[in-house]
């Protein structure tokens, strides 16, 4: 196949800072290179022609029309002027919390920017816009991460710095088997903040905390660092817990992973259901490692 443009973008694992970031707390994120989507283009004379493949290429069918109807929009053109076919490769589960949709709107971004339909310096902005539609308010964390391929500790509307980890923990990402719907959780936190202030207030310091902790115990390794990361797994977990984002589906799974050995977790993502990070002191038993994705 003779390809005119391709790109890659990878899903995203947020250590800690989830639903917080939104309200200006750092959030520390790492792509997760095992879960991709790639996007080749071939220039024709025709209308548009979407072809998706991979594990979850499918998923994408009526997600990728409305996000290149919003663009459209956006840049005052006509779905008609886009011509071609547009291949897309998807590993990344959507609804999972693993950034499906901003790796979706980065690729598409990149390649209207091929087009010389959006300049270089607006991807960013432009994909957060874009990425409005699956999250009502996008806080742009998972189209940092789409963008620069890096692990980055990422403030809204502010710094987005690239993090060297001193050592590399035994963590892995697992499915609670109930898909979480982003929007909604950011809806019902939003919620719990509006009826309960200063609550609210307080969960988003102990969240701040839990980054804080996590990002000192993963730049400075010492004698301290696995308790510390472990701590702030414990802190960003009762955030979820009383954000009542920690359902049955995420409350069950906790107990598998710690009858396996896990030393610590918490939800990954939005909550109320989707992926669950986890730490161990020791690697996983067999059994278990089948279930569980490394990053």
């Amino acid at each position: 196949m003779s390809t005119d443009f391709t790109c890659t973008t990878y899903g995203k694992c947020i250590i800690m800072g989830e639903h917080a970031v939104l309200r200006g707390v750092p959030a520390l994120v790492f792509p997760l290179k095992s879960r991709s989507l790639t996007l080749s283009y071939q220039a024709l004379k025709q209308d548009l022609i979407l072809d998706l493949v991979g594990d979850h290429g499918k998923d994408l069918q009526l997600l990728v029309w409305g996000v290149l109807e919003r663009a459209c929009n956006l840049k005052k053109i006509s779905l008609h002027d886009l011509k071609g076919v547009l291949h897309l490769g998807s590993s990344i589960p959507v609804g999972a919390g693993m950034g499906a949709s901003g790796a979706l709107c980065v690729a598409l971004t990149k390649w209207l920017g091929h087009l010389g339909i959006v300049h270089e310096k607006e991807y960013y902005e432009f994909a957060r816009s874009l990425e409005n539609l699956f999250h009502g308010e996008s806080s742009g964390v998972d189209i940092a991460i789409a963008l620069s391929g890096q692990g980055l500790k990422f403030v809204r509307d502010g710094e987005k710095t690239t993090l060297k980890l001193a050592w590399h923990p035994k963590w892995f990402i697992s499915y609670t088997g109930k898909r979480g719907i982003t929007l909604d959780a950011v809806n019902q936190v939003k919620e719990f903040i509006a009826k309960n202030p200063d609550r609210g207030e307080y969960l988003d310091k102990k969240m701040f905390q839990a980054v804080e902790l996590a990002e000192k115990s993963l730049l400075q390794r010492n004698i301290d660092s696995f308790e510390n990361l472990k701590k702030s797994f414990e802190l960003a977990a009762t955030c979820f817990e009383e954000w009542s984002l920690n359902d049955a589906a995420v409350k069950n799974h906790f107990q598998w992973l710690r009858n396996h050995g896990a030393a610590a977790m918490k939800p990954t993502g939005s909550g109320g259901g989707g992926y669950v990070l986890s730490l161990w002191e020791n690697s996983p038993p067999s059994e278990a490692l089948r279930d569980l994705i490394p990053f």
